[in-house]
């Protein structure tokens, strides 16, 4: 059982608990996800299963979409209503025309310093590990990209923003920046994943359903993972050739810089392909090897 399931994952579960239930349905099969979701959140999260699971990377490379709501006027040390919050003084009321001028800054390719309470590593531990601890840590900013930030509805304190962004962005901090930069301070009160690349909320299997459902009427094919990679369509002489690891010349026209998905006549995903000195050769193979 190779493939991918589309979960929509309920409020106070983490993402592992998802992992898990599909795992005890399908053990021993091998199940992970390609993205973590807070517990306060909401939304699309991607499973892997089988030789799918060595794909994750692909699907971490999709654009993502998000819903977050926030309220203005309030900080907290998690950046989220789970942490301790704390009002504002006599906090600023900007006005909604204010917020849009804010924007733009936000957009496009923008460093960000991630919230102290984060899964990232710092000198072997995680940050939210230290934090809870009491000690001091400073996080350094990193290079994310968002692709587009509206608001989508605004009633102070109460802020709706959505998001479509690349991977490592972190959401709450994204509104903790956007408050600031109007004089006032917001902490994430919610927040949805309604999208990952092709994997759309709409679609999902509702994560209290997963422990029901047939879970391989729901597999979605290992191609869904690469739906950003050029494909290119091999035949079955290219497949004999790829699951010993050697080059084949593909037909077609392929952007040698980038990897393609090598397409078997059954529609299945054969292999990623690289540019080699001779050819196009496997990077990833999911061919099985005859005697």
């Amino acid at each position: 059982m190779n493939g991918l399931l589309s979960v929509n994952k309920a409020s106070g579960i983490t993402s592992r608990d998802a992992v898990n239930i599909v795992q005890r349905k399908l053990r021993p099969t091998k199940v992970g996800h390609t993205g973590t979701l807070d517990p306060l959140a909401t939304g699309v999260l991607v499973l892997t299963v089988g030789k799918a699971t060595r794909l994750t990377e692909y699907v971490q490379r999709m654009a993502k979409e998000y819903v977050g709501d926030f309220q203005l006027g309030r900080s907290s040390d998690t950046e989220d209503i789970e942490g301790t919050v704390t009002e504002l003084e006599k906090p600023p009321i900007p006005t909604l025309a204010e917020l849009k001028k804010a924007l733009p800054q936000f957009v496009g390719t923008i460093d960000q310093v991630p919230p102290l309470y984060s899964a990232l590593k710092v000198k072997g531990r995680r940050a939210y590990e230290l934090a809870r601890s009491g000690k001091i840590i400073e996080l350094a900013p990193r290079r994310i990209e968002v692709y587009s930030l509206e608001i989508t509805h605004y009633d102070y304190p109460d802020l709706q923003l959505r998001i479509k962004c690349g991977s490592g962005t972190y959401v709450r901090s994204l509104g903790r920046d956007i408050a600031r930069a109007v004089g006032s301070a917001a902490v994430m009160t919610s927040l949805e994943r309604t999208a990952i690349g092709q994997f759309h909320i709409g679609n999902c299997i509702p994560s209290e359903d997963l422990a029901d459902v047939d879970l391989g009427c729901r597999l979605l094919p290992m191609t869904s993972a690469v739906a950003d990679l050029q494909a290119v369509n091999v035949s079955v002489a290219d497949i004999d050739r790829l699951r010993y690891g050697r080059s084949i010349e593909p037909a077609g026209n392929l952007d040698d810089s980038s990897e393609a998905a090598a397409i078997g006549p059954d529609n299945d995903l054969a292999a990623i392909l690289v540019h080699r000195a001779n050819g196009w050769g496997p990077v990833k193979s999911f061919l099985e090897q005859t005697t």
